[in-house]
């Protein structure tokens, strides 16, 4: 199955749809999909809710492997079931889509203007498990604010230091280093960040692969060197707070680059839309962004 997907991401044509929504950012993507705080009164009841609320999504005739290649999911939705399969396993054996684990536990505090990720204490269990879910990768989230060459190599580091034993794992870790849109230096953020990365690729080796999953640049192509880089098997793209519209637009500037969007997905879904508006709403996101990701402006 590893390779089989390994193809598929490497060269097939659609983008990664990002379900990993975790329990700090649930609460903002019920109420987008208009389930408010007063629908449910315990935890458990929202991570039902937004379980529910995925299964709706994955279950949908758009979500289909001729335009999705990956999905990206949060720790708890592996463990649960969609049609009496795990999660994972039911995109993969029948959606025929590469399931992904979210492995981080959140960010830092802010330190040399950056949000590293929290430490992840039981990393090597929740390898294992992924592995008997049947995950094909992994991915984890930090954040650069400012224009810090000290704090980017650190954020840099830290992603591959333990992108490495993902790898070691079977597995193939999407490294995600975001650098936030809003911020006043976001092209030398871009700059600083190219490098770092470049630095950590060339010490892989030939058999040690990643995706990246980054910010889309300020400037079209920045990130071409990535792109190409041998052991770079997909570089993504993060919508970072921009509407879907906004965010197709910029990514049909960057050649090679694919899309894997969050919230620009899922913004028009609505719990209360019959099956038949949520499937076309749900189809015109994953049209639109599968266009941005294959079809790019000369």
């Amino acid at each position: 199955m590893q390779e089989r997907y390994l193809e598929r991401m490497r060269n097939g044509k659609g983008f990664i749809a990002a379900l990993d929504q975790s329990g700090g950012s649930t609460p903002k993507a019920l109420a987008a999909y208009g389930v408010s705080e007063n629908d449910y009164s315990t935890e458990e009841e929202m991570f039902d809710l937004v379980h529910e609320m995925r299964t709706r999504i994955i279950t949908a005739p758009a979500f289909d492997s001729d335009y999705i290649l990956g999905s990206i999911l949060f720790e708890q939705t592996t463990d649960r079931e969609i049609e009496g399969k795990y999660t994972g396993q039911y995109l993969a054996e029948k959606k025929g889509i590469a399931p992904f684990l979210k492995v981080d536990k959140g960010l830092a505090e802010l330190s040399n203007g950056v949000h590293k990720m929290k430490p992840i204490d039981n990393l090597s269990e929740t390898l294992e498990r992924a592995n008997q879910r049947g995950m094909f990768g992994t991915k984890m989230r930090s954040v650069i604010q400012e224009a810090n060459k000290d704090g980017i190599q650190e954020v840099v580091d830290q992603q591959f230091e333990i992108g490495k034993k993902i790898i070691d794992a079977g597995l193939v870790p999407i490294i995600e280093p975001e650098v936030d849109i809003h911020s006043a230096d976001k092209e030398q953020s871009e700059e600083i960040l190219k490098q770092e990365v470049k630095k950590q690729l060339d010490q892989l080796k030939k058999n040690e692969l990643v995706i990246l999953k980054l910010t889309i640049p300020t400037i079209a192509n920045h990130y071409k060197e990535l792109i190409d880089h041998p052991q770079v098997v997909r570089v993504v793209a993060l919508s970072g707070g921009y509407s879907r519209d906004e965010a197709n637009a910029k990514l049909k500037n960057n050649e090679g680059l694919i899309a894997s969007f969050s919230r620009a997905l899922s913004e028009n879904l609505n719990v209360n839309q019959s099956d038949e508006e949520f499937n076309a709403a749900l189809k015109e996101a994953v049209d639109s962004i599968y266009d941005a990701s294959v079809n790019k402006n000369s």
